[in-house]
């Protein structure tokens, strides 16, 4: 029952084939070697830093072959490294002919200790210092300088051998409504600059297009995906903006006293004329800003991009907004499920079926703008594939016995959405439903945490993982994301992962999202996105500020994928109850069969 009507977000064919590597391979290497270079660093990275980035940025799609969304290639004169982490494993080695490019597993690996493996004392590496933060820069050479290896900002040498590298692109800004911000932009940009006046600085430089379109309240369609008009930003102390972009772009914005709009080019020459001290932050910010103030001789501060931690801490107005916008992705994905249940058994339907289903059913909520990413849409081993991508020539039937993982949102003006659900297709079987039932104990116990004030993500991270690792499993990506309101699906800095120091704080968005992946046979993960509240007092607790989360996604859990002697009676009574809310507030904007549908699917179990 192949359907034939495309999508309007999401393609299906392979942007690279593995055989278009070695020959482009060769042609770097010759550049360097006129150059007089013993390697280069290739990363997945534009100049702001992102996880998405726009066609003429993908340089290691290009050059590898490899389209993850993390990952970093070392090319010497005789290896190759591509470098990836547990999501991309098994991706990578699909991707790219490997008598070319040889898969690193990072971050085991480090970049240094590899480097100094196959480089000689006195050897020399470029790089782009538009693709690398300074703190990037500066834990390398500290690394590599006993070993006798350089690193040296060059051109892009990618970009000297790309001959139809895409242009940047040029979509327009449009406002978003203060109503759903909840804050004017005006008052962003004065909350903002008296924080760069109270730490006794002059301005600070936004690179990170989100925090920019954050703090003017605006949006844009830059990237795919990401509601993001791409930008450099100077905001002094006293407010005033100065934008560095294609000025076109801001037309319709109309004119605004407090913000000077001008070129991409006129960037490092205001850099080079601000009086310090400036801040910038050494974790987002291209190396080669420093490298202007530096030369120019202005003051860096270094500090934290003071939009970040506002922007991640939403407002009462956004929480409101995005709670209606997932009530409404929520109906869109229960009808999805329903037609799944309903056309599953009867044979032919493919994963790319699934995906063009579930984006017409949200674009019929006609409220949708994007996805909020390619859907992930996986059947059978497909779904071991963390970050699994269907193209036509992977595109795979849904088999009974198999069980089928959808990773998928959507973005609306008043908020974004990710979800993921792991169905059954015909009957599972036993190996399968008990790791679905460790996965879903993981993802309930993030859902009823309850913790103190400064607690932060690594903190949390464990709890996921518990019922996996008393049963011998573990999963390669962290447990959760941070999660815009109309902007980034993965927005920074807060997480529960095991690398993040940051303490949650009420406002944060983010998902819950543990899972396990059996190579070569089956994947599982449970997602809801969660927000930061504020915890109620208990009796005869102690008088300290607790903080707890409140689910945001409400969509059915497989209850045929649940071994229900596995769970304690909390838990039982958590996903009864969880399945007795998404029923409220989901049936009454469903038609009626798929109403009575979803009455059996959040059945008490």
């Amino acid at each position: 029952m192949t359907e034939t009507s495309p999508t309007r977000f999401q393609t299906f064919t392979a942007a690279t084939r593995p055989e278009q590597g070695p020959p482009r391979l060769s042609a770097l290497r010759a550049g360097l070697a006129r150059a007089g270079l013993d390697g280069v660093l290739v990363p997945r990275a534009d100049m702001h830093q992102g996880e998405y980035v726009a066609a003429c940025d993908e340089r290691l799609a290009w050059l590898t072959g490899f389209t993850g969304s993390a990952g970093f290639a070392a090319v010497l004169a005789e290896v190759a490294g591509i470098f990836v982490d547990g999501r991309y494993r098994v991706q990578v080695r699909e991707q790219v002919e490997t008598d070319a490019f040889t898969p690193v597993d990072w971050p085991e690996t480090a970049l240094e200790d590899w480097l100094k493996d196959h480089l000689p004392e006195g050897g020399a590496v470029g790089f782009d210092p538009w693709l690398h933060t300074s703190r990037e820069i500066d834990r390398l050479e500290a690394a590599l300088t006993a070993a006798g290896i350089t690193l040296h900002p060059v051109e892009n040498p990618v970009d000297a051998i790309w001959p139809d590298q895409p242009g940047r692109p040029a979509a327009p800004a449009v406002a978003f409504p203060a109503a759903i911000a909840g804050k004017k932009s005006g008052e962003k940009r004065a909350e903002v600059a008296r924080a760069i006046a109270e730490a006794g600085q002059a301005a600070a430089v936004l690179t990170l297009p989100d925090s920019i379109c954050w703090l003017l309240n605006i949006r844009g369609g830059d990237l795919p995906h990401l509601p993001v008009v791409q930008a450099f930003a100077i905001i002094d102390a006293q407010g005033h903006v100065t934008l560095f972009s294609d000025p076109a772009k801001f037309d319709p914005l109309g004119p605004d006293p407090d913000i000077t709009v001008t070129h991409w080019t006129d960037f490092e020459a205001n850099l080079a004329a601000l009086a310090g001290p400036v801040r910038v932050d050494p974790a987002t910010a291209p190396h080669r800003i420093r490298l202007v103030l530096a030369e120019a001789g202005v003051q860096i501060a270094p500090g934290e991009d003071p939009c970040i931690l506002p922007k991640a801490c939403k407002t009462d107005a956004e929480i409101k907004a995005t709670t209606a916008a997932h009530i409404r992705d929520g109906v869109a994905f229960a009808r999805f499920l329903h037609w799944l249940d309903d056309s599953a058994p009867k044979g032919g339907l493919t994963e790319i079926d699934c995906v063009r289903r579930l984006e017409d059913l949200r674009a019929e909520t006609g409220a949708l703008r994007d996805i909020s990413f390619d859907t992930i849409s996986a059947t059978g081993a497909h779904a071991a594939l963390p970050h699994y991508r269907v193209t036509e020539a992977t595109n795979a039937p849904l088999h009974p016995g198999q069980i089928y993982l959808v990773d998928s949102g959507g973005q609306y003006e008043d908020g974004t959405t990710d979800i993921t659900r792991t169905i059954a297709v015909g009957s599972p079987g036993a190996e399968e439903r008990g790791a679905f039932t460790q996965v879903l104990r993981g993802m309930i116990a993030v859902s009823r945490a309850r913790f103190p004030k400064g607690i932060a993500g690594r903190d949390l991270d464990g709890v996921a993982r518990m019922a996996l690792w008393q049963a011998g499993r573990d999963f390669d990506h962290g447990t959760g994301h941070g999660v815009g309101v109309y902007l980034s699906v993965h927005e920074g800095p807060q997480r529960i992962s095991r690398a993040s120091t940051l303490p949650l704080e009420p406002g944060m968005i983010l998902s819950n999202e543990p899972g396990y992946y059996r190579e070569g046979a089956f994947g599982i993960r449970i997602e809801n996105l969660v927000v930061v509240r504020p915890a109620p007092a208990l009796p005869g607790g102690d008088a300290r500020d607790m903080l707890c989360f409140d689910t945001l996604t409400w969509a059915p859990i497989d209850r045929r994928l649940i071994d229900a002697e596995a769970l304690n009676r909390d838990e039982i009574a958590w996903i009864d109850a969880y399945h007795a809310r998404t029923a409220e507030k989901l049936r009454p904007y469903l038609p009626q069969e798929t109403a009575d549908w979803l009455t059996r699917a959040t059945a008490p179990l």
